[in-house]
């Protein structure tokens, strides 16, 4: 079992920065890749970003990217996104995930078995 908590969402106006930080316990965070997704009211949740177990690798949706970094700190066992320039688009539920199955993809969230449980960023024009 892997146990995850997001920190560091809120209200935000346009243009402005946020960052996400997402603790984890249980099994050993640095074997996996994790990720972030979000989720607006009445839609699906969507990929935002992913890193490799050991950062080596990021990737990134296209509508974040020049604009969000993804991080971790294995020692800590923590995760992290960096938000800045953010948009009133980017208002959702974000969530971290770690990533315990390689069959669908880094951006499919059938590859994420433990989850947290959602920070809400919300950004006003």
């Amino acid at each position: 079992q892997v146990r995850l908590v997001e920190s560091g969402g809120g209200s935000v106006q346009a243009g402005g920065s946020l960052r996400l930080s997402c603790a984890t316990s249980g099994r050993t965070f640095s074997n996996y890749a994790m990720g972030w997704f979000r989720q607006a009211s009445g839609k699906e949740r969507e990929f935002v970003a992913a890193i490799s177990w050991n950062s080596g690798n990021t990737y990134y949706a296209d509508s974040v990217k020049g604009r969000f970094t993804i991080s971790r700190d294995n020692a800590k066992n923590t995760g992290y996104l960096q938000m800045n320039s953010l948009k009133p688009e980017d208002t959702a539920v974000h969530y971290c995930a770690v990533r315990t199955t390689v069959r669908y993809g880094f951006d499919d969230p059938r590859d994420y078995d433990y989850w947290g449980q959602g920070t809400q960023v919300t950004v006003s024009s």
